[in-house]
């Protein structure tokens, strides 16, 4: 199930822009519903995220798996999103119902924006 690409800014085309997947796995299948309720919450929160080109997600419910696609203006930008709330607050209460994550970052060119999750998916395995 993946949430369509939601485009909060307009891209240039020659520019570089910092590309994020995450994985996000939960050991727990009780704790789906208020995963799913947390990443509602921090889409709305990604909608009105300045310096964010745009987002997506994808869930594998029945396995457990999820992931995030961002496109931002820079790594400064992901920062200020990740130490603000609710995101912030969100990790800390889900990390200990969490496997191993992984974050990746790489640089994709505006006329490539977004990235499709077939590439994210291959640097997540190759990162």
């Amino acid at each position: 199930m993946d949430r369509p690409w939601t485009v909060v800014a307009a891209s240039a085309a020659d520019r570089e822009y910092l590309a994020l997947v995450s994985y996000l796995p939960l050991k727990r299948f009780r704790m789906i519903p208020r995963f799913l309720r947390y990443s509602g919450v921090i889409a709305r929160q990604l909608e009105g995220t300045s310096r964010l080109l745009g987002f997506s997600f994808r869930a594998k419910i029945l396995a457990r798996k999820f992931y995030t696609l961002s496109v931002w203006e820079d790594e400064q930008a992901l920062m200020d999103f990740v130490g603000t709330e609710p995101h912030f607050g969100t990790m800390a209460t889900m990390r200990p119902h969490m496997a191993e994550t992984k974050f990746v970052r790489w640089t994709v060119k505006g006329s490539r924006v977004p990235p499709s999750w077939r590439e994210a998916l291959e640097v997540v395995r190759s990162g």
